[in-house]
């Protein structure tokens, strides 16, 4: 990796993961049934998510330090007004090095089902970032929209999720 250390290291990692929360510019929408069907019957529902990181790692592949290759891995437990509501899971690969780029994948599971968001982060991250969601499961089966994340410290982050299905 490169010479990041202690605080700045955290910084980093904290901001890929902002953008994996997610994960991340402009709404990417994935092809759906309800992608055809008049707006009217599209249902949009906004609500927020607080994140707290409970593991992160790095893997290091290929070339000691970072290198194309390279992946940024979090995982948060989700909260709802106080009350853990479900998880969220991202990867962060990079693709290039300088300037720095990466491809964040993240899921969100929460009681109603699962959906998928994705982004090309590049680094040093801007404060917010919204990561557009290209799919899920269950309730949200035709979920496409986006997901606001920004960070709120070193191991949080508030969501504002955008859905529309």
């Amino acid at each position: 990796m490169p010479n990041i250390t202690g605080t700045r290291r955290l910084r980093s990692l904290g901001a890929v993961v902002a953008a994996a929360a997610a994960l991340v510019g402009g709404a990417a929408f994935a092809p759906s049934a309800a992608a055809d069907a008049p707006a009217e019957n599209h249902r949009v529902e906004t609500f927020r998510l607080v994140g707290k990181q409970t593991s992160s790692g790095e893997v290091d592949v290929g070339e000691p330090g970072v290198s194309v290759g390279d992946q940024r891995i979090v995982h948060e437990d989700l909260y709802r007004d106080g009350r853990k509501v479900g998880d969220h899971s991202a990867v962060c690969t990079y693709t290039q090095v300088s300037p720095a780029a990466l491809q964040c994948l993240g899921t969100f599971a929460l009681p109603e089902g699962q959906f998928t968001a994705q982004s090309l982060l590049h680094l040093p991250a801007p404060s917010s970032v919204d990561v557009g969601i290209t799919g899920g499961s269950g309730d949200y089966s035709t979920a496409r929209g986006h997901v606001r994340t920004v960070p709120a410290g070193e191991t949080e982050r508030h969501f504002t999720v955008r859905l529309q299905r």
